[in-house]
């Protein structure tokens, strides 16, 4: 992406992710991926991480920012759904992070702030609109961890725009996916097993997709990747 000379960088927002240790701060800490952010900036984005603080205000906060990226991380409590029970596999719960990660969601959306949700963020979305996630996909030898594989893109979605593929290799790092839809979602893209791998909301106010894989791990190299980053920060410009 090309930024017009001279104009200022969209913001753009990124959740931050509780980290309880970091060698270089040496205390625990709130961090992004880096790849995410250099993503964004190649695009053409400002990345700004927010603090998480579920205090209501997130319509607020987000109204100085052109857009917002909600990024992968640890599992949602399994309650925020409407579970009673939870897997042995669910790891790195943290009900603030939850809170407020559900909050940016519906605000974004609501809003109509350009959202780009990734991994988790996928969930995030599904879960903000009342579906529901499958705990855990069955193992080592039915999750999507350390796995590179092909998602299948439906034709004349925002998705497909953004890509300029029907086809990608997508790298996925996740052992839960969506089990019922959220309100008014529809799925994008799909792996080979059926997994969700997309979702769009027809109708919102603004710009929003989300994938269930990390384009982050492969923009640098893959421009259908790129494209993804690409297209948040053109919405958020196209915005102001």
């Amino acid at each position: 992406m090309t930024r017009p000379t001279g104009r200022p960088r969209p913001l753009i927002a990124v959740p931050a992710r509780f980290a309880a240790t970091t060698s270089a701060l040496r205390y625990a800490a709130e961090v992004n991926a880096r790849a995410l952010i250099e993503a964004v900036w190649r695009a053409g984005g400002e990345p700004a991480s927010i603090h998480p603080a579920p205090d209501g205000d997130a319509a607020a906060r987000l109204a100085r920012f052109d857009g917002v990226l909600l990024p992968g991380g640890g599992d949602l409590a399994p309650y925020r759904y409407g579970a009673t029970d939870t897997h042995a596999s669910v790891y790195d719960v943290d009900d603030v992070q939850d809170a407020f990660d559900l909050e940016v969601a519906r605000a974004a959306l609501d809003s109509g702030i350009p959202l780009l949700a990734v991994c988790r963020g996928l969930q995030v979305v599904d879960v903000a609109l009342g579906g529901t996630l499958e705990q855990d996909m069955g193992g080592p030898e039915h999750e999507h961890r350390h796995l590179v594989h092909p998602v299948a893109i439906r034709r004349g979605t925002l998705l497909e725009r953004a890509t300029g593929a029907q086809k990608v290799e997508a790298s996925c790092y996740h052992h839960q996916r969506v089990d019922r839809l959220g309100e008014g979602l529809e799925v994008t893209a799909r792996a080979a097993d059926g997994t969700v791998e997309g979702l769009e909301l027809p109708g919102a106010p603004g710009w929003f997709t989300a994938v269930q894989w990390h384009p982050e791990d492969t923009a640098h190299e893959d421009p259908a990747q790129q494209g993804l980053f690409d297209a948040l920060v053109r919405a958020a410009g196209d915005r102001r």
